[in-house]
């Protein structure tokens, strides 16, 4: 062999190295959500291949991890005719529906002499994911081809986007079949929507409604290397045309994907009779909220994938399996005015007032139409008859007219041009969708605001300050800026409406409380626009304390992940501003300081991994995060021999079992605040 014939092969091997561990750790991390490598030597390792690539570029392959970056954009989606139809599934709402189906495929099933008189059918439950639905198609091993599901027969080509998603294999692991077509969702996850959003604010672009709406845009983009900027996932849950099944239950089956190196979600179960499938639909819908993704109800399947062969199908639909879906999120009524209402950086929102209606669990008055040109393409008017949609709890908003409804006369809306709290001018600046009061704190409205924002919960964390007693307290006069909170007095108080002595003294022990709050706290509660929960708490990680944040460059701010020119251009003018310094140093005296992250590192949660599970007696899942987090600790979605301790609350399900299977330590609440005040101490 020539020398120059060798030296290749030592590049392929090198090559064919760093792909074989760059692959694996991404089934650490996505598969198994068990990462062995920090993201720094993750990267290292991924620039060195990018590298390699570079100088042999003949060798590069079509699977490699650097292939994910995305190709040039196409005019239009090719058509995929699917070999297996894509069908959806029957819905249902109430619980008799479910005792119902249950009665269906028991009765079927005992006439084909596959169920006695007294058994229950087993099925597997899972939740029903709200992204959008595709199809993976592997031919020995490799991505060859991804598609919509499109009407069911035949979709759309979305190769070169799927092969962006890092949590998507672009070969199989282990043994695998010639053949595969692995049908799953892909999503986005509520952190990365809202990260998402943030940037897309950053930039003045596009606004994206929830999570689905993000995926489903960021999914069909004619541009994949614009997918591939987007945190999208995968999860696999079924399967379309493959030769061979080495499995006989619909559960095996994803227990085989894991093994394969595709995603699934852990959260299912295996369940008898209809009992069982209503218990664990009320169980998914009290876990709904701390899910990191959204769902819109649960699936049943019946396990054994002989049982569903002769339960069979009708028309688009399988006999063996059904949704069970959560109460309506959207619903239609009358729009009976228009009105702004101005926010804390001097924001105009529209903001529809509506005929009552219950949708989403809750009477709804009222949604936010978002700004004018939003009214304008959605060509909503008063006297409308409109969808209005509330996920979660997502502030409700106004889809769109019912246009066969629309009564005669109805007129576009026009911003108003001055500010109906102060009467100053109001403005919109070029480039930008929002028009804003020109009053700032001179308007009573943008104090208001920026007082409310600065003492909810994922700020200061004041309880007992209510919207009420602010209005009253700026009103009044008493309180021109935040620092003002903390020169609050007793008597004075007490001559506030519907303020008794005990109140009073609950809200000053809230306020004293207050004044030792984290960094990241600190830096939200300031209300600096563009800056959300999760850009202060970068920005409180890279500075460590708020009077470096203070006294940054642009350039310096720039260095912040994800903090990009027009964040930076925010956060520098408003600390130069000599009124915004002003309310730092007025707080300092108030006797306001701050934890910085130096103070937090030297906690004893440094270094440990906690999962947190079912419910806890008064600890909600947000506040024993933050709790978590404040302390220097990690909080992780799933169990595994690197968990520190596993906080297990009521119903604590699968992962508790999973703790104690591999002897993870378990506390209960008691156990967990016992570990924080530990952390105080440090």
């Amino acid at each position: 062999m020539s020398s120059s014939r060798s030296s290749l092969q030592s590049v392929e091997d090198q090559l064919r190295k760093l792909r074989e561990t760059i692959s694996h750790h991404n089934y650490r991390y996505y598969v198994l959500d068990e990462p062995v490598v920090s993201d720094a030597e993750y990267d290292r390792l991924m620039a060195e291949l990018i590298q390699l690539e570079a100088q042999h570029p003949e060798l590069v392959v079509p699977d490699s991890p650097t292939q994910r970056v995305g190709a040039a954009p196409v005019a239009a989606f090719g058509s995929v005719r699917h070999q297996v139809p894509m069908r959806s599934l029957a819905n249902a709402f109430e619980e008799q529906d479910i005792v119902a189906f249950d009665k269906r495929v028991s009765d079927t099933l005992r006439t084909a002499g596959l169920l006695d008189e007294t058994g229950a059918v087993e099925y597997m439950a899972e939740y029903k994911f709200d992204g959008l639905a595709v199809s993976l198609r592997y031919e020995d091993g490799s991505l060859v081809l991804a598609a919509t599901r499109g009407d069911g027969q035949v979709g759309e080509d979305i190769t070169s986007n799927i092969r962006t998603l890092r949590s998507v294999p672009l070969r199989l692991r282990g043994d695998y079949p010639s053949v595969l077509e692995v049908r799953g969702e892909v999503l986005m996850h509520r952190d990365d929507f809202e990260k998402l959003n943030e940037s897309q604010r950053a930039r003045g672009e596009k606004i994206f409604v929830n999570p689905r709406n993000a995926a489903a845009g960021s999914l069909r983009q004619l541009d994949p290397r614009i997918t591939a900027r987007r945190p999208l996932r995968f999860f696999a849950y079924g399967w379309g045309e493959i030769s061979g099944a080495p499995f006989q239950t619909q559960s095996a089956a994803l227990d085989w994907f894991e093994a394969l190196g595709l995603p699934v979600n852990r959260d299912r179960r295996i369940l008898k009779g209809s009992q069982e499938l209503l218990e664990f639909y009320r169980q998914a819908g009290d876990q709904r909220p701390r899910l990191p993704f959204d769902i819109d109800g649960v699936v049943y399947k019946v396990n054994s994938l002989q049982r569903q062969e002769v339960l069979g199908y009708v028309a688009r639909a399988p006999r063996y399996a059904v949704a069970h879906k959560f109460p309506a999120q959207e619903e239609t009524t009358l729009l009976t005015d228009i009105e702004v209402q101005v926010g804390r950086t001097g924001a105009i929102t529209p903001v529809a007032r509506l005929k009552p209606v219950f949708v989403g669990g809750v009477t709804v008055t009222n949604a936010t139409l978002h700004n004018e040109d939003e009214i304008r393409r959605k060509d909503v008017r008063v006297g409308d008859t409109v969808i209005v949609r509330r996920a979660g709890d997502v502030i409700p908003e106004v889809v769109g007219p019912v246009l066969d409804l629309r009564p005669e006369g109805t007129t576009l809306f026009v911003m108003p041009q001055h500010c109906p709290v102060c009467g100053s001018a109001i403005e919109r600046l070029e480039g930008e969708a929002v028009s804003r009061c020109t009053g700032g704190l001179f308007c009573a409205a943008q104090r208001k605001q920026s007082l409310i924002h600065a003492v909810s919960r994922k700020a200061l964390d004041i309880e007992g300050l209510g919207d009420k007693l602010v209005e009253q307290l700026v009103d009044s006069g008493r309180i021109r800026s935040l620092a003002d909170l903390f020169t609050l007095k007793l008597e004075e108080l007490l001559l506030y409406e519907r303020m008794g002595r005990k109140s009073a003294q609950n809200l000053l022990a809230a306020i004293d409380k207050a004044r030792r709050p984290s960094t990241q706290r600190l830096l939200y509660a300031l209300g600096i626009r563009h800056v959300g929960e999760t850009t202060a708490r970068d920005l409180a990680r890279h500075f460590g304390g708020i009077d470096k944040v203070m006294d940054a460059s642009e350039e310096q701010l720039l260095n912040v992940p994800d903090v990009g020119p027009a964040v930076a251009d925010s956060i520098h003018k408003f600390f130069a501003e000599p009124h915004n310094r002003e309310v730092i140093r007025a707080l300092r005296e108030a006797g306001v300081q701050e934890q910085n992250e130096e103070q937090a590192t030297g906690r004893a949660l440094v270094g440990k991994t906690l999962v947190l599970t079912g419910t806890l007696p008064t600890l909600t899942r947000d506040d024993a995060t933050r709790r978590v987090l404040a302390a220097g600790g990690k909080v992780s979605g799933s169990v595994s021999r690197k968990t520190s301790y596993v906080v297990a609350g009521e119903e604590a399900g699968s992962k508790l079992t999973k703790a104690q299977e591999l002897g993870v330590p378990i506390l209960d609440e008691a156990g967990l605040l016992a570990l924080l005040e530990g952390s105080d101490e440090g």
